[in-house]
Parts: structure tokens; sequence; C-alpha cells
């Protein structure tokens, strides 16, 4: 285990057995894509101020609905909220970085990058429609891999998970079956397969099950040293995953134009766009009863879109370019004290 998961697990766990939070900590819950990089920015920021942030990562409906019981200062999530939906909680959301999620396989003799697949074969796995993996839609995207004559262990979300939303919205863009039976949302009635808890769960589960299948955020594939597929695109080019088709996949983003934020980028037009890129939100509410705790956690996001690029670049996941930063945190404004004030002044404490 990597040392700032070790640290930031410590902190984790320290917030779990309900040791109160001081004055100097900010609380968090939710998604588990990003908890990679949340917890490198974690550890950076808390050496430099001296303040730390606890961080929960129990999935998307986990930070959904711990923001909303007021129980952390923010939610996080990898499905944004419609703007109706965010309206109807009083809350604001906004996106503090991008990043990718991959198929991973355990198969023996597949090394990383070797097998290809494609979103309408994804969907027919997931569906329960393709059973082996040398299944003849498998092997007509892999001529002259020799694949094995092994059942396919389909290995899936079993929480609230803004992953699953990412990768079923992806699933229904790709399969008219998949949309008109299954659908998106970040629980699913799974047609087959087990459940892993967070992006951990399905990394430990794929990890130890001949022939399974599953999906990850990418930081999740790297640091287990997991067998990833390459993916057709859109535009049906082949590629790898990794910073720069993640990136390609970011490039449409119109940040400005989405109401709310309310923005999804699966299946991206380009020949460089990764089919499976997602943005993950953090959530807030507009009216703060603590105004201080609430300037921490902005300051915390603005130490993180000003300092944190190559920390996240690190993992894979794509900062946000500096002329969106201004716009995000222009939407600050709409978090406010009791005074009705914005609790966010633009500068850090």
């Amino acid at each position: 285990m990597n040392a700032f998961r070790t640290a930031f697990l410590g902190v984790a766990a320290a917030a779990a057995i309900g040791l109160g939070v001081q004055a100097a900590e900010i609380s968090g819950a939710g998604a588990t894509f990003p908890y990679p990089i949340y917890a490198k920015w974690a550890e950076a920021y808390a050496a430099k101020t001296g303040l730390k942030m606890n961080y929960q990562s129990i999935g998307s409906g986990g930070g959904i609905a711990q923001i909303n019981a007021r129980t952390v200062d923010f939610g996080a999530s990898d499905m944004p909220l419609k703007p109706a939906d965010l309206d109807k909680a009083g809350l604001m959301q906004f996106p503090p970085v991008i990043g990718g999620e991959v198929m991973v396989v355990n198969l023996p003799g597949i090394q990383a990058g070797q097998m290809t697949l494609d979103g309408p074969t994804i969907a027919d796995i997931y569906l329960g429609k393709i059973t082996k993996w040398n299944d003849p839609a498998i092997a007509k995207l892999n001529p002259g891999l020799k694949l094995p004559d092994t059942a396919i262990a389909v290995v899936h979300r079993s929480d609230g998970s803004g992953t699953t939303f990412i990768f079923a919205n992806y699933l229904s863009k790709v399969s008219p079956e998949w949309k008109d039976k299954v659908g998106e949302g970040t629980s699913v009635e799974w047609p087959v397969g087990l459940g892993g808890k967070g992006n951990e769960g399905v990394a430990a589960l794929v990890s130890r099950t001949a022939g399974a299948i599953g999906y990850v955020e990418y930081a999740y594939a790297l640091q287990n040293k997991m067998v990833h597929a390459k993916l057709v695109n859109h535009d049906g080019v082949t590629l790898e995953p990794g910073s720069k088709v993640f990136q390609a996949a970011a490039a449409n983003a119109d940040w400005k134009s989405a109401p709310g934020f309310y923005l999804i980028l699966t299946d991206q037009t380009g020949k460089e766009s990764w089919p499976i890129t997602g943005a993950t939100f953090i959530l807030m509410h507009k009216k703060q009863d603590n105004p201080e705790k609430a300037k921490e956690v902005l300051n915390f996001f603005d130490w993180a879109y000003k300092n944190g690029g190559q920390l996240a670049e690190s993992l894979d996941y794509i900062p946000m370019p500096p002329n969106t930063v201004a716009i995000f945190e222009d939407s600050w404004k709409q978090i406010v004290g009791p005074d009705g004030k914005p609790v966010w002044d633009g500068h850090a404490s």
C-alpha cells in the first residue's frame, strides 16, 4: 500500500470511529473514483497548512446522503446532480478533477493492453449474453490473441456509485438493449455478476477471481498493477488509457454553458477521446451554518486547483484548465453564511 494511502487511511479510520472534527479539520464523504487524488492533496495540504481533511471513500450514493444529512462539510459524487435536484436540496456542485474508467481483467497469459474490447461487447458481457472469453464477438476484436475457453466472471459495484453511473451511462449510449433493460444510475439492477464495494472492492474481486472483468478508475488499476483492456472509442479508434486520451475526451467540455455544471463526458467524439471519461463533483450547501468551516473547504479546493495539478497528473487524473477554474470559483459566490454574505472572498485564510 502506498505511503500516502496508509497515512490517509489512518485519518479516515480516526473519523470512522467517531472522533469529533476539530477546528483544524474538514470532513467529506462520497465517491471512491477520486479517492487516490483527494488523499494526495490532503497529505500535501496538511503539510503546508496544518489543516487535515477527513474523507470517507464510501461511494457517491453515500456522499449524496451524507451531505443531505449535513453530517459532512462536503459530499462527493461522480454522478452530477441535475439542476432541479440541486435546487431542491439547496446544494451547488463543482468539478475538481476529471478521470477515466478502464476495464480490468484477470486472465492467465493476458497482459495489460493486449486485449481489445468495445462498448457493445462490454454491454453484452454485462447483460449476460456473452459468457465465455473465447466468444466470437471477443475473438473478432482480438485476431491472433489466444483466448481461453474460460467462463467470464462479471464484477460490478454493490454500493451506490458514480463510477457505476458513468459506466452505465456509457453502455446506454452504445447499446440500445442496455438502455432499454438496465439504463443508468448510481445503482442499477445488474443482470449478472458479483458485487464489490467501492473501486477498492471491485479491484480486489477482479484480482482474486479467475476469468473476472470489472470497471475501475484508472488510478486503481495502476496502483493494483491490474491488467487493463484497450477500448474502441466513438470514432472507431482503438486506444490505450492514459492522461492524453482522458484529456482529449475532456477537451469538448463546455462548463460555462452547462447549468449547475451538469455535464457528462462519456462516448465523446474525436479520434483520441477515451470513451469512459468523467468528471467528479463536490457538493456543498448554498446556505452554511458554519461559514468558517465552509471557507476552509473552499480554500482547500482553491489550493488544489492552483497547486494540485502535478499530483493529479501523477495518478493520470486531468486537472481542470485554468480558464475553467475561474468559472467554478465564481460559482462559489452562491455559498453564503447566516448573514447572506459569500463565505469565500477569493483569498485563502
